[in-house]
């Protein structure tokens, strides 16, 4: 397991790290990193240009957590009420930082992943969950 004098913070710091290598390693390109609304905070914002030319924004929420056991995995913890916020902070970015970027907020499509780091004493297990959710109504 990892050493217990890490803090939550630092583990965080690492787990997104890992999670912007491996989005990367996606073929994805990340667009923020920790981007701030009244909402609350997303991880990673990404885009994806898929063969049909249409690009899809990505939203990825970053969960990490010390565990021995990776069936108990962070992944649990993005239910209904982070969801939500999740999807709040989604359209505030398509609003403030989406035409920046070059996406139309109006024809872009949001999806929303969750990358689960679990740190065991054999070093991080990640699981992408692409699509983990969708939020109901239009973002935008």
């Amino acid at each position: 397991m990892i050493e217990d004098r890490i803090t939550p913070r630092v583990l965080g710091r690492e787990a997104e790290e890992l999670a912007a290598a491996e989005a990367a390693r996606r073929g994805l390109r990340v667009l923020d990193r920790n981007w701030r609304t009244p909402f609350g905070e997303l991880d990673l914002v990404a885009v994806d240009i898929p063969a049909t030319g249409e690009p899809v924004l990505i939203v990825v929420e970053v969960k990490c957590r010390r565990s021995p056991r990776p069936e108990l995995g962070p992944a649990l913890a993005v239910g209904g009420l982070k969801q939500r916020r999740l999807v709040r902070a989604a359209r505030a970015y398509l609003q403030r930082r989406a035409a920046q970027h070059g996406l139309d907020p109006g024809r872009v499509t949001v999806r929303f992943d969750v990358c689960a780091i679990v740190w065991t004493a054999d070093g991080p297990a990640m699981t992408w969950l692409s699509d983990a959710f969708r939020p109901s109504g239009q973002l935008y």
